[in-house]
């Protein structure tokens, strides 16, 4: 049974590591939007990128507790 509960938290953590990769992709381009087309001009016609990471950042956020509640429980 230790090498299932160590599998389990291992694909937690990658899963767990995936999102966090998404929400810092997202985030990087938002942030890259704001030096780009005159700053916070470009801020104001590209909501939808700030839109995009702000969603993005509060799944992986869901999605971490939720994944480290599934793996609570199978242990």
């Amino acid at each position: 049974m230790a090498v299932k509960s160590e599998v389990i938290e291992k694909i937690a953590a990658l899963m767990t590591a995936a999102f966090g990769l998404i929400a810092a992709l997202a985030w990087n381009e938002a942030i890259g939007g704001l030096f780009k087309q005159g700053g916070a001009l470009y801020f104001l016609a590209a909501y939808g990128v700030w839109a995009y990471a702000i969603f993005v950042t509060i799944l992986a956020v869901v999605m971490t507790i939720w994944i480290g509640r599934v793996a609570a429980k199978m242990k």
